[in-house]
């Protein structure tokens, strides 16, 4: 009778466990990452695909895109993967589901939550919009709470001019350590 009940414990903490909402991982079309992503929120999927700004120039001009972060890759969280699978898989742009050691990938919330919070940090729109003769502040490394100058950037860093008790110093700090002052 005992053996009856702590098979019937854990059949419940199983059912439980295969209910909770998982992350999986998806792969699509390439520059598909968008259209699966608005087809499973249309059919009721929580989705994440974690995209940037960029600038991107044309022949013509210069423009704002958002680009997905994992090209051809998006998120999907799922509470049943064997009964919704087949539904996601028919979506248009959909290639198949990532696997690992012969199994679905699994992206834990906590690493999710990590990609947001890595995204929010180094949001590029603060990195590329810096010109020459635009006035920064250091918000971090040795140099953090000084105001300079941007002399020139490169694809990393960029270059100030510090004013500090009459003497000009010319420092190269990385772009995300600095801020526009407007």
């Amino acid at each position: 009778m005992a053996t009856v009940t702590v098979t019937a414990m854990v059949t419940v903490m199983e059912i439980k466990m295969n209910s909770d909402p998982v992350w999986y991982v998806l792969y699509t079309k390439p520059r598909n990452e968008k259209k699966v992503l608005q087809l499973l929120t249309l059919k009721g999927f929580n989705c994440y695909c974690p995209c940037q700004r960029v600038l991107k120039q044309w022949s013509d001009r210069k423009k704002w895109v958002e680009e997905p972060v994992f090209k051809s890759y998006i998120f999907v969280q799922i509470a049943e993967f064997s009964l919704k699978k087949i539904s996601i898989l028919q979506t248009p742009g959909i290639v198949r589901f990532l696997f690992w050691l012969g199994n679905p990938a699994q992206v834990k919330q906590l690493e999710i939550e990590a990609i947001q919070s890595f995204l929010k940090d180094h949001n590029t729109d603060r990195m590329n919009i810096l010109t020459v003769g635009s006035h920064v502040r250091i918000n971090d490394g040795l140099l953090k709470g000084i105001n300079g100058e941007v002399n020139y950037q490169t694809e990393n860093d960029v270059v100030l001019k510090i004013e500090k008790l009459g003497m000009s110093l010319i420092a190269r700090v990385p772009k995300d350590y600095v801020e526009s002052r407007t």
